[in-house]
C-alpha cells in the first residue's frame, strides 16, 4: 500500500504545477482543475501517513536517537501536509500565495523532514558503518535542541504569512501594518540561530565518535533489529557474508511469545517459531 501510494503521489505531482499559478491570469476552469488534482494528492498522502501511524500503533517503541528523529519526520511531514491543503484551495491561496505561510509549509514538508530523516539515518547506521556508537545522551540533546527551534522557525513563518507578510521584500517593515509582526520575526531569527548552534552538538558527537580514542566498540546489533545486515559484525566487512544466509522468517518478527529470554525480535536466519 505504501509503494502504491508513493507511486500515485509521484504521478499526480507531475500534473499539479498550476497550483503555483492561481494568482496569474489563468482560466478559472484551469484553476478548478488544478485545485481538484492537488486535493486528490491528499488521499494517497493520507494513506502513506496512516501507514506510518499504523506501524507505530501499539508498538513497543524504544526512544533511541534514530527513533526520536524518525518520529520527528512523521510530525513535521504531517504538519506540512495538512497546511498544504489550505494552499490547494484557490480562494484561500489567493490570500496566502507568496506569503511566508508558503515558506513555512514547504520547509516543513521538504526541508525539515529530509533534515530529521538524514540525522535518523546517520545515528542508525553509524555503528554498522564505523563500528562505533555515537553518544546517545548527546544525540538526544541534539534532537530536542533541533526540534524545538525548528518548529519555532516554521510555525512562526506560517503565523506571519497568515498575517499578510509577503516573501521577497527587502524590508517588509516599511509597511505600517507589518510592523506589529517584528516581535515574531525576532523570535524566528532567534530560533534559527538556536537551531544552527545545535548542529555543533552533532558535529562534536560525530567527529568524536570517528576520531576519538577510548570509544567503545559497537555490538553487531545495538538497535536489536531482525534484518539480515545486523547479523554481520560491526563495521560490516567488505565481502558481507562469507556464506549466503538462508532466510527462514520475515524481517520483522517482533513479539513472538515463544522467543526465549528478554529478546523480543527474531533474526531472519532463525527458524520461524510456530505459535
Amino acid at each position: 500500500m505504501t509503494a502504491l501510494s508513493l507511486t500515485t503521489i509521484t504521478v499526480l505531482s507531475t500534473v499539479v504545477y498550476g497550483h503555483h499559478m492561481y494568482t496569474t491570469q489563468m482560466s478559472p476552469l484551469l484553476t478548478q482543475s488544478f485545485m481538484t488534482l492537488t486535493m486528490l494528492i491528499s488521499i494517497p498522502s493520507a494513506i502513506f501517513f496512516a501507514n506510518w501511524l499504523g506501524t507505530l500503533w501499539k508498538g513497543s517503541i524504544r526512544f533511541t536517537s534514530p527513533m526520536l528523529f524518525s518520529l520527528g519526520v512523521v510530525f513535521v511531514f504531517g504538519l506540512g501536509g495538512l497546511t498544504g491543503l489550505y494552499l490547494a484551495s484557490t480562494s484561500i491561496d489567493l490570500y496566502l500565495h507568496d506569503t511566508y505561510f508558503v515558506v513555512g509549509h514547504f520547509h516543513y514538508t521538504m526541508a525539515a523532514s529530509v533534515l530529521l530523516g538524514g540525522f535518523a539515518g546517520i545515528y542508525f547506521w553509524m555503528p554498522k558503518m564505523f563500528g562505533r556508537m555515537m553518544d546517545e545522551r548527546l544525540a538526544k540533546i541534539h534532537f530536542w535542541c533541533t526540534m524545538i527551534p525548528l518548529n519555532g522557525i516554521f510555525t512562526g513563518m506560517m503565523v506571519v504569512g497568515y498575517a499578510g507578510m509577503h516573501r521577497r521584500l527587502y524590508n517588509p517593515f516599511i509597511y505600517e501594518f507589518l510592523q506589529r509582526l517584528i516581535p515574531i520575526n525576532v523570535f524566528i531569527t532567534l530560533s534559527a540561530i538556536a537551531m544552527g548552534l545545535a548542529q555543533f552538538i552533532f558535529l562534536y558527537n560525530f567527529f568524536k565518535t570517528i576520531f576519538g580514542k577510548n570509544i567503545p566498540a559497537a555490538s553487531s546489533n545495538p538497535w536489536e533489529v531482525g534484518t539480515l545486515e545486523w547479523e554481520l559484525p560491526s563495521p560490516a566487512p567488505h565481502y558481507n557474508f562469507k556464506e549466503i544466509p538462508v532466510v527462514k522468517s520475515g524481517p520483522h518478527e517482533f513479539g513472538n511469545p515463544n522467543l526465549k529470554g528478554d529478546r523480543d525480535f527474531q533474526y531472519q536466519t532463525e527458524e520461524l517459531v510456530k505459535v
